[in-house]
């Protein structure tokens, strides 16, 4: 998998926020992850564009890939990763988003869902204060597919993702077609804080309560939620970075690259710091990590099923809150592959989104900057049998959206996802090839 930092270090992080049934079992939190690794360039490239790829082909064309640029780390190297980060994770109090979501009657909830998915159990999701990331043996990040499947939003076209306009309306203009209110209204209300524009949730609380408009009050909920839950920067405030993805989501825009590159990135602020602050998609991303301790005896055939939602199942799981910060810890650091159940439960697609445009990877836009992804690195993820990615060229697709000079990129990688290239899976024994392995050391 996954997030760029730095061109000349193999990253080996395994962040793992957690909580467990016992000191001797990993059914409970867990906390993240990411692993990386850059290499030297590569010259040849075959095209796969526009059309779902034999594994084995996939396989050739990604160890050729791989084996003609090398690896960039020189021999000898050390990195200087910190063992562990300890995180701040300190979050909005969602309880009046609660209260508002448990008023509403199943008709207004059916509509929520209808255009926005599964978000709302997202609000019901515990969330420790401090995160510390440690080092393991297992290798692990959320996918465009995972993300996609616990979202569960009808409306989204999985291709169709959000690139920041050049040019786009204003704050307010944006604002005015959400909420359905006057100019006059919303410029009244719009802040400067922490740097940025942002409404205040206290001004979208008293809209939903009082809205005339039924859609306008599940639109301004939804808002909120992103704003308050997934894309938080400014406590108690939405941002006007959000309201721009919001305003594209009627158009059938799906959320999951811009949520995925946004944790990333994030995380990877973190990290190189050995500390911080990671105050955003923390319940999204501990939901995911639930799912690969959530060991099964036989098949679930109920997710097969269309009204199935694996966020409502993974809340509505038992957690203990009890287990202490050294224990946990010290359970994390010596993490095994087979702690780890190696699909999802509720994982069903057989096809990966593997590769964009002329990137060897995926590449990812969010709301306030850009990272690289290889999904080809965690195909265990989907039962698939792992094999060496390539990874050139993900050092330098970690940029923000600042200056003049990241427009130009903007534009290549949302003309890259108009050739999205997809790959079946193929489960086998052992699941990874000798070369991966090799690879990997």
């Amino acid at each position: 998998m996954v997030t760029p930092l730095s061109g000349s270090e193999k990253l080996l992080l395994r962040e793992v926020f957690t909580s467990v049934q016992d000191s001797g079992s990993l059914s409970g939190y867990i906390r993240t992850y990411v692993f990386v690794r850059f290499s030297s360039p590569y010259s040849h490239r075959e095209t796969f564009f526009d059309k779902v790829e034999d594994n084995a082909a996939v396989r050739i064309w990604a160890e050729t890939a791989q084996q003609e640029k090398g690896d960039s780390l020189t021999e000898g190297y050390v990195s200087e990763l910190w063992d562990f980060t300890r995180v701040s994770v300190t979050q909005n109090n969602l309880q009046e988003m609660k209260e508002i979501w448990g008023q509403w009657d199943d008709e207004i909830k059916r509509l929520f869902y209808c255009h926005y998915g599964d978000l709302p159990y997202l609000l019901d999701v515990k969330i420790d204060e401090r995160l510390c990331f440690t080092f393991g043996k297992v290798d692990l990040v959320p996918t465009i597919e995972e993300y996609t499947a616990l979202i569960r939003c009808p409306r989204i076209q999985v291709d169709r993702i959000y690139s920041k306009a050049a040019n786009g309306p204003a704050f307010s203009k944006r604002l005015m077609n959400i909420t359905g209110m006057s100019e006059q209204w919303v410029t009244a209300r719009i802040k400067q804080k922490g740097g940025c524009r942002c409404i205040p949730w206290r001004n979208l609380r008293d809209l939903i309560l009082a809205h005339p408009d039924i859609k306008k009050r599940v639109d301004v909920f939804a808002l909120s939620i992103n704003g308050l839950v997934i894309f938080l920067k400014v406590l108690g405030h939405i941002d006007k970075a959000v309201s721009d993805l919001f305003d594209r989501l009627s158009k059938g825009t799906t959320p999951v690259p811009a949520i995925l590159a946004e944790i990333f990135r994030s995380l990877n602020a973190c990290r190189r710091a050995g500390e911080g602050r990671f105050i955003r998609y923390a319940q999204l991303l501990l939901s995911w990590f639930h799912s690969y301790f959530w060991k099964v005896e036989k098949v679930l055939y109920h997710i097969f099923s269309e009204n199935y939602s694996p966020l409502k199942e993974l809340v509505a799981t038992p957690r203990r809150d009890d287990i202490t910060e050294e224990n946990w810890m010290m359970i994390l650091q010596n993490l095994q592959k087979e702690n780890v159940e190696w699909r999802a439960p509720w994982m069903v697609p057989n096809e990966i989104v593997y590769r964009c445009g002329d990137f060897d990877w995926v590449p990812l836009l969010g709301i306030w900057g850009a990272v690289g992804y290889v999904p080809l690195l965690v195909l265990r993820q989907y039962r698939s049998r792992q094999f060496t990615p390539p990874t050139y060229g993900l050092a330098r697709y970690e940029f923000v959206f600042k200056g003049n000079n990241y427009k130009m990129r903007v534009r290549e990688i949302s003309n890259a996802w108009n050739q999205t290239c997809r790959m079946k899976k193929f489960t086998a024994n052992p699941m990874a090839t000798p070369e991966y392995d090799q690879w990997w050391i």
